[in-house]
């Protein structure tokens, strides 16, 4: 009796986990429905206002590329939202034409950073210290679910990003208000900082989190040379979990060990890997903006198949990458709270014996505005001041544990939020940041 019971009981489990599968892959498409919503001719238009004209064949040649994204659903070609931005900045060809037509200026940050990077690099030279020049701010930040994305009288669960309290660079972390009496900051040991809350919706009505909070994030810089790099301890906890590969993105492949190897070919010391593996990213995957995380099954795999990344997506690579060399890294995220430019943000941090953890940002790069060989690799052991830390890994539980799957499966930055019916997509609810800079 007991083995027809165990019998029947694994057989209930197989097809709860078959039917949990194909749920996800339903929701996985519908995410990615909402990421290709263009036809080829509202991609054309956009084109058109840089190459007027412009032919099949063109537009083949940068499907083929991948400097046009799209995908064939329902038995259509849909092309991704930003397809047609993203052809100016991935295609070298199609971008000299558009910064023919537009100039070539820097971004917001770049402009901020130009002035603050020789400020921390001789801050740091003069005072000793590794983390300089503090910017104090004060956030609000709101989540609002539309009307009636929930029934009327049932609870709606939501997850707000909170700066991190155990982060050297980012100190007086304080929580000012919440929308609502009863909260739970998540505690130190969750790699996602949240402030978590319920509220019932009403009908006809948007509902509103909000919560307020100072911090104080400071700029760090190391003057990083190849002779103070000590050799690891292999045998350490630390190089062994930080050098292993991680669901579902650092997955060392055969195509990622063979370009570690040739990335690093002849190379001991840990720094000078780094600069090679930093360098050869910058060089060969132009910033442009991605789709969903959620809806990629191996980032840094995509990549190298689509010749482009976002912030979170190159930075991947780069810790992919570092693993497979044998160089302790760790995702880190949260935003980027420059002045007039601020938003979500993406970056890692690598590990040098003798050194410690130091901040690598390799969608930042090497700045085009560099002077000197100390800006050039400023943001391979630099990071600057205009940073809110919320993540310290990616794909971690939330605390308390969400029921449902994430909108945001790897990343945690605008939010999560969900009912007893489901989770909330990004598409029922929106968010604001307002910052003020003391």
């Amino acid at each position: 009796m007991k083995k027809y019971i165990t019998i029947i009981l694994l057989t209930l489990l197989v097809f709860a986990n078959v039917s949990m599968a194909n749920n996800w892959e339903k929701e996985k498409m519908n995410r990615i429905k909402l990421d290709f919503r263009l036809s080829e001719a509202q991609v054309k238009e956009y084109i058109s206002k840089y190459i007027p004209n412009v032919t099949e064949e063109q537009m083949r040649q940068w499907e083929k590329s991948k400097a046009l994204e799209y995908m064939i659903i329902d038995g259509q070609k849909r092309y991704f939202n930003n397809a047609g931005p993203n052809l100016f900045r991935i295609d070298s060809a199609a971008h000299a034409i558009k910064v023919a037509k537009d100039g070539m200026s820097l971004s917001g940050s770049d402009k901020d950073d130009e002035i603050l990077l020789p400020q921390i690099i001789n801050a740091v030279k003069q005072t000793g210290y590794d983390t300089v020049m503090p910017k104090h701010m004060r956030v609000t930040y709101t989540l609002t679910v539309k009307p009636n994305m929930v029934p009327d009288g049932k609870i709606i669960r939501c997850w707000l990003p909170f700066p991190r309290r155990d982060i050297r660079r980012q100190q007086q972390v304080k929580l000012l208000s919440t929308g609502e009496e009863k909260y739970t900051l998540s505690p130190l040991s969750c790699k996602h900082s949240t402030l978590y809350m319920e509220k019932k919706a009403v009908k006809d009505k948007p509902t509103v989190f909000t919560e307020s909070f100072e911090y104080t994030p400071y700029a760090e810089w190391h003057n990083l040379k190849p002779d103070d790099i000590r050799p690891y301890d292999t045998k350490s906890a630390l190089y062994k979990k930080y050098t292993s590969e991680r669901e579902t993105h650092i997955r060392f492949s055969p195509r990622i060990r063979k370009l570690a190897a040739e990335l690093t070919k002849g190379e001991t010391n840990p720094l000078l890997k780094a600069r090679s593996i930093f360098t050869w990213i910058n060089k060969h995957f132009p910033w442009a903006s991605a789709r969903e995380y959620s809806t990629i099954d191996n980032i840094p795999e995509y990549v190298l198949d689509n010749h482009h990344g976002d912030c979170g997506q190159v930075s991947l690579l780069f810790i992919t990458l570092c693993r497979c060399s044998g160089i302790p890294a760790h995702f880190q995220s949260g935003f980027m709270m420059h002045p007039g430019d601020s938003g979500m943000h993406d970056w890692s941090e690598i590990y040098f014996h003798g050194i410690g953890w130091v901040p690598v940002d390799q969608s930042f790069g090497i700045p085009p505005y560099a002077k000197n060989d100390d800006e050039r690799m400023f943001f391979l052991g630099g990071i600057d001041s205009w940073r809110m830390i919320v993540n310290s890994d990616y794909s971690m539980p939330l605390a308390p544990k969400k029921k449902f799957p994430r909108s945001e499966t790897v990343d945690f930055q605008r939010g999560e939020v969900e009912w007893e019916g489901g989770n909330l997509y990004f598409d029922k609810w929106n968010y604001n940041m307002d910052i003020t800079y003391f």
